[in-house]
């Protein structure tokens, strides 16, 4: 769990983000938790667009995803929302107050 601090300062890393994810028509398929897992290794730090097709709600998708995964929601705004997950192998964002 993260503390309000780590949730600002994660939100302003995210916000020049571009998103690298898009969950489309099909809502959340396998492949698509399979390559937000894969993002979420590598960057820590993750931006996703959920297209105009899809009937899910960024805060759906987000808390849903965040539970599959073991992440972190941080933050939505439209149609895009922000996950955050500590890298196993490569850490590379250093929370304040850790």
């Amino acid at each position: 769990m993260i503390t309000s601090k780590q949730r600002s300062y994660l939100k302003r890393l995210g916000h020049d983000l571009d998103p690298v994810a898009y969950i489309g028509k099909n809502d959340l398929t396998d492949n698509v938790i399979k390559e937000i897992d894969n993002l979420l290794e590598a960057r820590e730090l993750v931006k996703v667009k959920i297209q105009e097709g899809s009937q899910m709600q960024p805060k759906q998708a987000a808390n849903e995803i965040a539970g599959i995964l073991g992440a972190e929601f941080v933050q939505a705004i439209g149609r895009r929302f922000i996950l955050y997950r500590r890298s196993k192998e490569n850490p590379q964002i250093e929370l304040p107050g850790k």
